[in-house]
C-alpha cells in the first residue's frame, strides 16, 4: 500500500493541532493578533497604549458614575423636598400676614390662617411622597422637622405675643417638641425612636387648635378652640413622656447589647 499509516496521520493531524513545534519539540505558543499597522496588543501595552475596546469600556464605567453622581445630587430637587422649602418659605409670610394691620383685623387672620393651613397640608404630602416614591434624602430629613417646628412654633409665638393664647401653653408646647428633638439625636447610637399614633394625633390636633385660633372666632366656637388647645397640650405631655419612656428603654437595650458584644469579643 502506497498511504501513510493511520497512526502516522493522526499524529500529523495531533501535530497540526496542538501546533507548530520548536527545536526541542515543545508546542509554541500561538502567534499575537496584530493591529493596524502590523502592531501587537504587547507592543501597544509597552508604548503605553489602551486598545480601543478598553478605552470605550472604562469611559463608559466613568460616564456611569458620572451620570449615577448627578442623578443623586438632582434627586434632592424632588417634588417632596419642594414641599418641605415651600413651608419654610411659608413662616415670615405667615408671620407678616399675622401681625398686619396691628394684629386683630379679620381680613389679616384670614390670609395668616390660609398660609398656616397650607403649610399644614405639605407637611401631610411630603413625608408620603418621599417614602412613597423613594425620595427621602439628607436634606429632606433635616429640613422636614425644622420646617415643622417653624411654622408651628412661629404660629404660637404670635399668638401669645398678641395675648391670644397663654404664654405656659406656647412654652409647653415648644418645649416638648424641642426636647424630643434634643434626645431623638442623644439616642441615635442605640436606634430610632419611630413615630406613634399618639405622636400624629398630637400633630394633627395642635394643628386645628392652633388653625381655630388664627383665625378671629366668636361665640361657641372660640369656646370650642379653648377645648381642642386643652386635648393638644394634654396629648403633647402624654407622648411626649411616652418619647422619653422609649428613649430610655432603647438607651438600655443598647449598652446590654454592646456589653454583650465585648464579652463575646474576649471570650
Amino acid at each position: 500500500m502506497t498511504g501513510a499509516p493511520a497512526s502516522a496521520a493522526g499524529g500529523s493531524s495531533g501535530a497540526r493541532r496542538a501546533g507548530p513545534r520548536g527545536p526541542s519539540g515543545a508546542a509554541q505558543e500561538p502567534a499575537e493578533r496584530t493591529g493596524p499597522g502590523g502592531a501587537t496588543e504587547r507592543d501597544a501595552a509597552q508604548r503605553g497604549t489602551v486598545p480601543r475596546g478598553a478605552t470605550e469600556g472604562g469611559a463608559a464605567g466613568r460616564g456611569g458614575k458620572l451620570a449615577a453622581a448627578a442623578v443623586n445630587q438632582a434627586s434632592v430637587w424632588n417634588v417632596a423636598n419642594l414641599l418641605t422649602m415651600l413651608r419654610l418659605l411659608l413662616v415670615p409670610g405667615f408671620v407678616a400676614l399675622m401681625l398686619g394691620n396691628g394684629g386683630y383685623d379679620p381680613a389679616w387672620r384670614s390670609f395668616a390662617w390660609a398660609a398656616f393651613a397650607i403649610a399644614m397640608i405639605t407637611d401631610l404630602f411630603d413625608g408620603h411622597l418621599a417614602r412613597t416614591y423613594n425620595l427621602v434624602t439628607d436634606f429632606g430629613k433635616i429640613a422636614d422637622p425644622i420646617a415643622d417646628k417653624a411654622i408651628m412654633g412661629a404660629a404660637l409665638v404670635c399668638l401669645s405675643a398678641l395675648g391670644d393664647l397663654p404664654w405656659w401653653v406656647t412654652a409647653v408646647i415648644l418645649g416638648r417638641e424641642l426636647g424630643i428633638t434634643v434626645l431623638r439625636f442623644v439616642v441615635i447610637r442605640y436606634g430610632v425612636i419611630p413615630a406613634s399614633r399618639g405622636g400624629k394625633l398630637k400633630t394633627l390636633t395642635q394643628g386645628v387648635a392652633v388653625g381655630m385660633y388664627v383665625l378671629a372666632l366668636t361665640g361657641p366656637l372660640a369656646t370650642l378652640r379653648f377645648w381642642v388647645m386643652a386635648a393638644a397640650v394634654v396629648l403633647t405631655v402624654v407622648t411626649g413622656l411616652d418619647y422619653v419612656k422609649q428613649a430610655i428603654v432603647l438607651r438600655r437595650q443598647g449598652i446590654a447589647e454592646r456589653r454583650a458584644a465585648l464579652k463575646g469579643t474576649e471570650a
